[in-house]
């Protein structure tokens, strides 16, 4: 169902038709509506009888439908316009996608930074504790290595006490 539109105002084609078959063309409003939807020969006769300034919108139609040519070049220019625009619209769609990966990115490689800082100072704290537990291992080699002596001369002493 074709609407036709005047004044923001939707009005179905054939609820328009039967008014305009009933009532005629009774006012300027109703003449915008009959230009700007009805192709019936018969009522746009019956237009320009009653409004003779709806003949150049017409002439210049009717000289428009005559020239296919210039129709199909001046539709080419429109969807040429249209293709442009398009392609910038997609471009600034995809630049916004690239924008928002970009931040995301970004934000990943903050945490990461954060996360390399934390296990920076983790290996840190392990090496020294590690330097730590090395300490004690050589102090505890130091008294195996005193507790062995002390045990030869005990064996000694006792080895000469039974003697």
């Amino acid at each position: 169902m074709t609407l036709v539109v005047s004044y923001c105002i939707f009005i179905p084609i054939d609820i328009f038709m039967d008014k305009l078959h009933n009532e005629g063309i009774d006012n300027e409003f109703d003449a915008w509506l009959t230009f700007l939807g009805c192709d019936d020969i018969n009522y746009i006769g019956k237009l320009i009888e009653k409004y003779p300034s709806f003949t150049p919108m017409y002439q210049d139609l009717y000289d428009m439908c005559l020239n296919v040519e210039e129709v199909m070049k001046m539709f080419s220019k429109e969807l040429q316009e249209l293709d442009q625009n398009t392609v910038i619209y997609m471009i600034d769609e995809l630049q916004d996608q690239l924008d928002n990966a970009n931040a995301t990115i970004s934000e990943k490689d903050a945490q990461l930074s954060q996360k390399d800082a934390t296990i920076s100072q983790k290996d840190a704290t392990i090496s020294q504790k590690d330097a730590q537990l090395s300490q004690k291992d050589a102090t505890i080699s130091q008294k195996d290595s005193t507790i062995a002596d002390l045990q030869a001369k005990i064996k000694e002493l006792e080895a000469q006490i039974s003697h």
